[in-house]
């Protein structure tokens, strides 16, 4: 059994993604993998910062794709989605573009492409979520979760700036905030709508206390991850996006 080969494009002050990643994939049944990673410098999560370090992406592209992985994810979600509408695809696109001219046959994803992609394999039109923003760019998430169909009902922003100290927000913060939401008729929660705010310890026993599917940008992005690859959705232990058969997922 070969080893998948995943690269990872991420802000330089993120570790979380680095972890929670691997730690998802290491729980497969079936296949085994290694990370990679490239990064671009960003230390307060604000749009100016954003774009400095978006602007970064065609170096780290090609820097990552020397490692030959067979998939790559462009694993900062707030960076694209305060791009407007869309702009998962477009990003994604020019992506895939760049790696076709420089001889990569990897495949790209994005966890904002992926955080669309689970709450659509979830069936969710009404959508609660948490996010670490400050509430400007939270804003800029919820408009761009709408603009792709969803109906955000409710959401909350833990209003951190510094990104490192968004990968030290608690759990029982995390989980205070996800608490607060009014979650009446909504079908899913991402309860980190982020791949720097820990919360793969949340997701199963939130999933069990609020009665409907939880997922977070880390698990949404192993989904997308395994489903590029060809490979069954079958996680343990890591909420109903992640079981094998999506009917399993509470109702």
């Amino acid at each position: 059994m070969g080893i998948h080969r995943i690269g990872l494009v991420v802000p330089s002050s993120n570790v979380t993604v680095e972890t929670e990643l691997p730690a998802l994939l290491s729980r497969h049944g079936v296949s085994q993998f290694s990370f990679h990673s490239t990064r671009m410098r960003m230390h307060t999560v604000s749009p100016e910062q954003l774009a400095a370090m978006n602007a970064q992406r065609e170096r780290c592209v090609m820097e990552i794709a020397d490692a030959a992985p067979e998939v790559i994810l462009y694993a900062c979600l707030v960076a694209l989605m305060v791009g407007g509408p869309g702009e998962h695809q477009r990003v994604e696109s020019a992506v895939a573009e760049q790696l076709a001219a420089g001889g990569s046959p990897a495949l790209i994803r994005s966890s904002a492409g992926a955080l669309v992609e689970g709450l659509h394999a979830l069936d969710a039109k009404r959508i609660a979520l948490v996010t670490p923003y400050l509430r400007p760019l939270a804003e800029k998430v919820v408009e761009y979760l709408e603009a792709e169909g969803f109906t955000v009902v409710d959401w909350r922003a833990l209003e951190v700036a510094d990104n490192a100290e968004v990968g030290c927000i608690p759990g029982d913060r995390v989980l205070a905030a996800a608490r607060s939401l009014n979650l009446d008729g909504v079908d899913a929660l991402v309860i980190s709508a982020c791949v720097q705010m820990p919360s793969l310890d949340l997701i199963d026993a939130a999933e069990q206390e609020f009665g409907i599917p939880v997922l977070s940008a880390a698990t949404a992005g192993a989904y997308s991850l395994l489903r590029s690859l060809g490979l069954p959705v079958a996680i343990p232990d890591a909420g109903g996006l992640l079981r094998a058969d999506l009917a399993t997922v509470p109702a």
